[in-house]
């Protein structure tokens, strides 16, 4: 008997990974898509199944990687998030117009809204762009299912096939049968084919337009034998309205019908977005004097339709042109199309009760104890003029501290910090520059900016945010840890400092993260001999992330309330959530339900009013 358990969207994905004979799956974490590894990895360990699990360096090395391994004939698949996409978008853009040998699965998972990303892009629009086949599942089990179609069409039309997910695909929970076998992989054996595998462009010229005729083939296939994915619930009695919708809007849909108890709306369920099945699209819009499209987030299945005079969607501002298409959102939209009222938003009746109730939210923080928040301390009292350009991670909610100035994506700290270094000399100012960026978003795309700006003379510091995790997506390993996926599996940690010190850089120092005095004099020796040899320098501030749950000393602290004059500081500057104000009173306290007695506070009041308590303090605690 099949053991049954209600698995995540991205359990479900690994578990039909894993069945399908992968034999070789690499990543770079982002949420949403974290999980889809880690759980390759537990079924792979679970089934004692053949199948590689790498973390790349960034996505565009674990695509490569799984390129490579597709060359060979092997199953693979590469797993990363919608902003991922991009870093890897080389070698997706070229992987496309090649006839591949063995299976090839994109697995990228967008985030509508967006809840975790800096953007909310559409990795559907970049298939289109590639010219890449693209499947959108509606729920986990629709999700697993297509698993094995992407690589069963991989495979017989020579193409890498994507995967779409989506936050709340990603992230929902179906009750499942989990894997009990998985079938056998491909013959691993890679012949010389220079007309294949070596992209010139006499090559190109010619295999380009025969991926076109694969294209179309595959659309003639999604028209005529993927019924499971593309298929019509026509309405019970006159039609007043056709929905032609996508991915999990589909399964909102669905949801919202079933408790209206309508019967006068059709819907045409897209599950391959692209190509998309012309001759079933153009049918269903000619038997319907109305038609609406749903999809999120961009008008990918809209912007295909050959015929849209009598189409509503995003491209005329019925459907929002941004955000997630969340349940009283479809509502809306489709009541509106159909002529009926409105219903209030289950959002704006939260929002009432959270005002009623005198609820007061709180920003998102640093948590306690987090070795960046003094990082950020340090740097800022060191040279408080200094501009702050970070990097896309946990320590982005410096921010609340004053602590960033900018954020872009994966490793722009580092090449922004040289365009500000840059912009400046030009104009005969001296403006110091401090980066920030962790230690996985080092390696993934910080060496690159940071080997320029010593090849051209930028004076500035990086300060690498050492917290031995990949903290932001959940706790991943990465090239400065030894931990890999797989039980049992150790890769060689990389010295940060041997890297950069590899990379050109002369002022190379490491730093315990915790000592906000003696790190201010260091960031202050970093900035003068940045500045003095027109060359970058690098901190490392080091220590392990709180979650890690590492043993360390623990130093109980207190506010003496004679010695707080209320001025925030600490609220404002540090912004620990151990610490709290009290608006009657004016004055700062601590609040024991978050205090991890980290003892780091004691070096941040001005009036010396935050102190050790009188209890003594342990060591190796936590």
């Amino acid at each position: 008997m099949p053991v049954k358990a209600m698995l995540l969207g991205n359990e479900a994905i690994a578990e039909a990974v894993v069945k399908c004979g992968c034999q070789v799956a690499t990543a770079y974490p982002g949420t949403p898509s974290s999980e889809i590894l880690p759980a390759i990895a537990a079924t792979a360990d679970r089934l004692n199944a053949p199948i590689v699990v790498e973390w790349g360096a960034n996505e565009k090395v674990a695509l490569e990687m799984a390129i490579g391994a597709s060359f060979t004939g092997a199953r693979a698949c590469a797993v990363m998030k919608q902003v991922g996409l991009n870093v890897a978008a080389d070698a997706f853009m070229t992987v496309a117009l090649y006839r591949l040998k063995g299976g090839l699965l994109l697995i990228s998972s967008d985030d509508p809204g967006p809840h975790s990303s800096q953007n909310e892009q559409d990795s559907r629009m970049f298939a289109m762009f590639a010219k890449a086949p693209v499947l959108d599942p509606s729920d986990a089990v629709e999700a697993a299912a297509m698993v094995k179609d992407a690589f069963a069409l991989s495979e017989k039309y020579g193409v890498i096939t994507m995967l779409r997910t989506t936050t709340r695909v990603a992230h929902c929970r179906q009750d499942m049968a989990q894997v009990e076998t998985f079938e056998k992989g491909n013959e691993v054996k890679f012949e010389r084919d220079l007309e294949r595998w070596v992209s010139l462009p006499v090559v190109v010229r010619v295999s380009h337009p025969q991926h076109n005729e694969r294209i179309e083939k595959i659309r003639a296939l999604f028209e005529t034998e993927w019924g499971k994915y593309n298929y019509e619930i026509p309405s019970k009695g006159q039609t007043k309205l056709g929905i032609i919708v996508g991915g999990v809007a589909f399964s909102m849909l669905k949801d919202l019908m079933k408790q209206w108890g309508r019967d006068d709306i059709s819907v045409l369920r897209i599950g391959t977005p692209y190509p998309l099945p012309h001759k079933i699209t153009e049918d269903f819009i000619s038997r319907h004097d109305k038609i609406l499209v749903l999809e999120e987030p961009y008008p990918v299945i809209e912007t295909q339709l050959l015929n849209r005079s009598k189409v509503d969607g995003r491209w005329n501002g019925v459907v929002p042109s941004a955000g997630e298409l969340l349940p009283d959102v479809i509502e809306n939209i489709v009541l509106s199309a159909l002529g009926a009222e409105a219903k209030k938003s289950d959002t704006a009746e939260l929002e009432s009760a959270i005002e009623e109730l005198g609820i007061v939210s709180r920003k998102p923080q640093l948590c306690a104890g987090c070795p960046h928040r003094s990082s950020f301390f340090s740097i800022r009292k060191a040279i408080p003029n200094a501009i702050g350009p970070s990097d896309i991670g946990c320590y982005s909610l410096a921010l609340n501290q004053k602590g960033i100035d900018t954020s872009l994506c994966m490793g722009a700290s580092v090449t922004m910090a040289s365009g500000f270094f840059l912009a400046h000399k030009e104009t005969g100012q001296e403006r110091p520059v401090v980066a920030t960026l962790g230690d996985s978003t080092f390696f993934h795309m910080g060496v690159p900016g940071l080997i320029s700006a010593v090849y051209n003379r930028h004076a500035f510091v990086l300060c690498v945010l050492d917290n031995s995790v990949t903290a932001m997506t959940g706790g991943q390993s990465n090239p400065g840890l030894t931990g890999k996926p797989r039980k049992d599996d150790l890769g060689a940690a990389l010295s940060i400092e041997s890297v950069a010190r590899g990379c050109g850089v002369t002022f190379v120092e490491t730093v315990k993260a915790y000592d906000t005095d003696g790190n201010t004099g260091a960031v202050k020796r970093a900035w003068e001999h940045a500045k003095a040899n027109q060359t970058p320098a690098v901190l490392i501030f080091k220590h392990p992330c709180m979650l890690l749950r590492v043993p360390q000393d623990t130093i109980p602290v207190t506010v003496s309330q004679d010695k707080c004059v209320g001025c925030r500081y600490c609220i404002d500057n540090f912004g620990c959530p151990g610490l709290v104000f009290d608006e009657s009173a004016k004055k700062v306290s601590v609040d024991a339900r978050y205090c991890v007695s980290c003892g780091v506070c004691t070096a941040v009041c001005p009036q010396k009013a935050i102190h050790k308590t009188a209890d003594k303090a342990s060591k190796g605690g936590n």
